[in-house]
């Protein structure tokens, strides 16, 4: 327990230095006014003991009291406490500056990171992880700078003090004196129990960060599948163990703190006891007995600073790894300094493309996926080439390696000749647009959505989203561009929100459009008319489409026909029609599911004619 104990105050001593050497001003401010607060306390004591000598005992032996002397010892007790207080003020604040421009800078660090890292990274992290790390973890790392300047100063009031009980008589300063070491003893125990609970404590805080942030995302599939209860039942069993490891982390303090409070009123006790026998001797006055009881009886709140620095520092040093964790990964994407050339459209050209996911396995390790193998892929400027496939076939997959979402694994990615990898940051953006599976909306106007902050006017905004079919629903929301969607869309059905999402793109004017399974939750009419109005709006660029119905296969010009991760054929849709037997049975099954939904239709309408119910 000694080692753990010395490894975490090694690893926290290592993150308070990075805090100071990152706030020097702000932390040497809050340790001044520490200072101020320890020198200040210790100058009380003499207070009370210069009054109890010149004006009390006088006093009392006089049966009388001036004024003078009354109003001289309330200005020297209330300078003091003055200078206290303004002591005091000053390390609060200049901790609370240092602390939270920490917190804000650590902050903003790790989510620049997750910018930075490549989906890869986050497909091994689960989102709950992330907000804890930005959020709780980041919180932990810096908290101790709250205590921390406080603890400084109680180090220079114990200094004081000492010096002052030495001056005025050493045999009570040498009875005073055994409460020190039973001061640290006792903190360093308390140390030792609370850091393997409080470091557990503060992991489990993550973990339910994560479980309830997983159960807030699926809630649509839990209501749906009826999983509220297991959810429940999963959330509840994560919060069950933070409260058992809280419970610990507060029996621990609660058997602490009293232990560790009443040493300096046993030392007050026992200054007390042997004082008044040896003034009773004559050999020290009772101002001086006042003056060293009094220093041990304010001793006893301060001296706790060590206790909360030493609790903070296991969660400081949890905290500091999980963030550390995100700012050391590896895998972040590398660009160079190209740019694309700009025209109206573009083509790409994928060579040899070769990736994998990594899936982590229940004994700890983990295993490669493969997705796409020796892919080779040229889409010609100008055309429109359709991804079709069966599930799991890897097509997704692909789209985002052509974006550079991801890179290769191995094999390039060229982009009107130009390697991916070489194009400076943001430039593919630039040129090209992506409209995912998954369409996500931001709790903002249906104007902002479209923009996303970027300077268009209603005019252009109005033109994509009639482009993307969206034009007559916006127009019959309640404030037009001005209404507000919800979050993440909620009030928008899933055909408004992927046909804003199109909005979203084509106002871009992009060189190449990527639809990854797009117009899903429109109706095949309206996704008929959507990639036709693409097709001569957008003036002559490329597009790749992912499709599952045979009205977005026949407006490609071309069709990839992909299985198992690999480039089966590519070519017109009679082509393979001919030469690829699984396109030809896969579009046959698109066929049959769209002539019996047509079915369903008809004889949906039939019945409904026929009822004597009102339509």
């Amino acid at each position: 327990m000694a080692a753990v104990s010395g490894s975490v105050l090694r690893r926290g001593g290592a993150v308070v230095a990075r805090g100071v050497r990152e706030q020097p001003r702000w932390f040497a401010l809050a340790v001044f006014g520490s200072t101020v607060y320890g020198i200040m306390t210790g100058l009380m004591a003499w207070a009370i003991g210069w009054a109890t000598r010149e004006v009390l005992t006088p006093a009392a032996a006089a049966r009388a009291v001036t004024p003078g002397q009354l109003w001289t010892m309330a200005a020297v007790i209330t300078g003091i406490v003055t200078v206290n207080v303004l002591g005091i003020i000053l390390r609060r604040t200049a901790a609370g500056f240092a602390m939270y421009a920490l917190g804000a800078a650590y902050r903003r660090r790790v989510t620049r990171q997750y910018l930075d890292l490549p989906l890869r990274w986050h497909h091994k992290h689960p989102s709950g992880q992330l907000l804890s790390n930005a959020n709780a973890d980041v919180e932990a790392t810096w908290n101790i700078f709250a205590p921390l300047p406080m603890a400084l100063g109680v180090v220079v009031m114990l200094l004081f003090g000492a010096v002052q009980m030495v001056i005025v008589d050493p045999v009570l300063a040498a009875v005073g004196m055994v409460v020190f070491p039973l001061l640290f003893a006792a903190n360093a125990v308390f140390q030792r129990r609370m850091s393997p609970r409080v470091t557990y404590a503060q992991r489990l805080r993550a973990e339910v960060s994560e479980v309830a942030h997983e159960s807030f995302e699926a809630a649509l599939v839990v209501k749906t599948m009826g999983r509220e209860d297991l959810e429940a039942r999963r959330f509840a069993e994560v919060t069950n163990r933070l409260r058992d490891a809280n419970i610990a982390v507060g029996r621990t303090r609660g058997t602490f703190d009293p232990a560790i409070e009443s040493i300096p009123t046993i030392g007050t006790l026992a200054v007390i006891g042997v004082g008044a026998w040896r003034a009773s001797q004559g050999q020290v006055s009772a101002a001086e007995v006042v003056q060293i009881a009094y220093l041990f009886s304010v001793l006893a709140f301060p001296v706790r600073a060590f206790g909360w620095v030493l609790a903070e520092l296991p969660r400081s040093v949890v905290g500091w790894e999980r963030v550390d964790a995100v700012l050391q990964a590896s895998g972040a994407m590398h660009y160079g300094d190209r740019d694309l050339p700009t025209r109206t459209s573009a083509a790409i050209h994928g060579e040899h493309l070769d990736y994998a996911y990594e899936i982590d396995l229940p004994d700890g390790g983990t295993a490669a996926a493969p997705a796409i193998r020796d892919v080779t892929l040229t889409v010609t400027a100008g055309s429109t080439v359709a991804l079709v496939g069966p599930t799991g076939s890897g097509k997704s997959t692909l789209t985002g390696l052509l974006l550079r979402l991801v890179d290769p694994d191995s094999g390039a990615v060229l982009l009107d000749g130009l390697d991916l990898r070489s194009v400076r940051k943001g430039g593919i953006a630039d040129v090209a647009a992506l409209v995912p599976q998954q369409t996500f909306m931001f709790e903002d106007t249906v104007r902002d959505n479209v923009t996303l902050g970027a300077r268009h006017t209603d005019e252009q905004v109005w033109e994509a989203l009639r482009i993307a079919q969206a034009e007559r629903f916006v127009l019959h929301l309640p404030r037009g561009l001005d209404t507000m969607v919800g979050e993440r869309g909620a009030n928008l059905s899933g055909g408004q929100r992927q046909r804003v999402a199109l909005a979203r793109a084509v106002i871009r004017r992009p060189q190449l459009l990527v639809l990854d399974d797009a117009t899903s939750a429109v109706d095949p009419s309206v996704e008929q008319r959507i990639l036709g109005a693409l097709r001569g709006a957008a003036g002559g660029a490329t597009v790749l489409v992912v499709a599952y119905r045979m009205a977005t296969i026949a407006l490609a010009d071309e069709i990839a026909y992909l299985e198992g991760g690999r480039l089966v054929e590519h070519g017109t849709h009679e082509h393979l029609l001919e030469r690829c037997p699984g396109y030809a049975a896969l579009v046959s099954a698109y066929a049959r599911e769209a002539a019996d939904r047509a079915a369903v239709a008809v004889d949906e309408e039939a019945t409904a004619g026929d009822s004597d119910e009102p339509v």
